[in-house]
């Protein structure tokens, strides 16, 4: 088999979403998974065309049931990068909910012992964020979200990363 690909997984966020496009960009043999709420917002980021590139594939999500996931089992994936995770896909990983495709890739990839790497939206009680046009807001976490990433941190093969360069660095641990 060729070298292994980055299963990346984009949830429905624009918090931490251009840091997450361009790393994605700075990596060759990546799938990308997008959530229908994550195809929304990243037409609305206008990100859409950056990452329709010939070295990234994608796949929208047409049913929970992704019939991708046997490509986890079947070796395909040396990692799954879920970044940005929204505190409601957190929250599912958190109580093993598996109705998305995005929450179905979770499991799978935990089930075929495939390494996970999450970055959170949600990671401090006070954050700043970005919105689409590029104005700047205050965004003030619910204590449950902060508790879910915070649980999520004891998965065993799951990292939770805080930054981009944690990010890179989580990356390089398993792609060369």
């Amino acid at each position: 088999m060729d070298e292994k690909r980055i299963a990346w997984a984009i949830t429905g966020a624009g918090h931490f979403l251009e840091e997450c496009i361009e790393t994605i960009l700075n990596h060759d043999r990546v799938d990308i998974f997008l959530s229908r709420a994550a195809e929304e917002v990243v037409r609305l980021y206008r990100f859409d065309a950056r990452i329709a590139v010939p070295k990234i594939r994608i796949y929208e999500e047409t049913k929970p049931s992704s019939p991708l996931v046997v490509r986890f089992f079947a070796g395909h994936y040396a990692v799954l990068v879920i970044a940005p995770a929204t505190s409601n896909s957190v929250a599912k990983f958190v109580y093993g909910i598996s109705d998305s495709e995005v929450t179905n890739v979770f499991a799978q990839a935990g089930k075929s012992r495939v390494p996970v790497i999450v970055f959170p939206t949600d990671l401090a009680p006070e954050m700043d964020s970005v919105g689409p046009r590029g104005e700047r807001f205050k965004v003030y976490p619910r204590p449950v979200d902060l508790e879910n990433t915070e649980k999520l941190r004891s998965f065993p093969g799951v990292t939770v990363v805080g930054s981009r360069e944690e990010l890179e660095r989580g990356i390089s641990a398993y792609v060369k």
